[in-house]
């Protein structure tokens, strides 16, 4: 298993987990236990987790992982979630896309069709479809943040206000009926409000590991979405929920 690989398997293990002792790991990816105390220490100095005695913890109640360390959770399940998706959108629409792996999924499902305007905030979709000609390209300025490769803030939220979306499809970090949707970062749900304030139609973008959960910052109630697509694996009682607000799930 490559270096790369195990960092995200050690930090999807333990943001679920809460903790892992350096022998669960040893065991979990097939390594000696130096192995993994090379990784956790060198996590640590990155600040994406905390070092202990004999193994390693979050440090919070929700981690926030990196969007490199997210792209190996769920693929089949994002990819399929971005198929569904993209049936939402008409040909010579004005879509917005925050950033998140599910959001890039959907971004080269639109290139490989074409005739779209994507209007995104996001760098990494951004580099993914500025050599796409078929596709009109605009890019949302602002704030870099590391973590999910978005740019957010003040100039972000001016910028989208000059614009008018036929659909803007949100990542989020957590989605329920009561809390509504939620992200880690406060910044990040003010910039997607902003998507959702020039959109016509809002459509919310999580697999079912999102569904159900809460994190630090909200974006909006339900009651401001209109569409959820997901994953098959949704649980009946999750979706009842969902859609007792108004909102029309979609599984995929």
């Amino acid at each position: 298993m490559l270096k790369a690989d195990r960092a995200a398997r050690i930090l999807s293990h333990i943001a679920e987990a809460g903790s892992a002792d350096v022998h669960a790991l040893s065991e979990l990816l097939g390594v000696s236990g130096a192995t993994v105390r090379r990784d956790l220490q060198e996590l640590h100095e990155q600040g994406l987790l905390h070092r202990t005695h004999g193994g390693a913890v979050t440090g919070s109640v929700n981690l926030e992982l990196p969007l490199r360390h997210r792209s190996g959770k769920q693929p089949d399940e994002k990819k399929r979630i971005a198929r569904a998706a993209a049936e939402l959108v008409p040909e010579g629409a004005v879509v917005g896309l925050t950033g998140g792996t599910t959001t890039t999924e959907l971004a080269r499902v639109l290139a490989e069709r074409g005739n779209v305007t994507v209007v995104t905030n996001a760098v990494n979709i951004a580099a993914e479809l500025i050599v796409r000609p078929e596709i009109r390209l605009v890019v949302i300025g602002g704030i870099a943040r590391t973590a999910s490769y978005e740019l957010v803030g003040p100039a972000a939220e001016s910028m989208l206000q000059r614009y008018h979306l036929d659909l803007a499809f949100i990542g989020v970090d957590g989605l329920t009926a009561r809390q509504g949707c939620t992200t880690h970062d406060e910044m990040e749900a003010q910039t997607d409000r902003a998507f959702l304030r020039s959109s016509a139609r809002a459509v919310v973008l999580a697999d079912r590991t999102k569904v159900g959960r809460v994190t630090f910052a909200s974006i909006c109630p339900l009651a401001d979405v209109h569409d959820l697509v997901t994953d098959t694996g949704l649980p009946d009682a999750e979706e009842k929920a969902v859609a007792d607000c108004g909102v029309r799930v979609r599984r995929a």
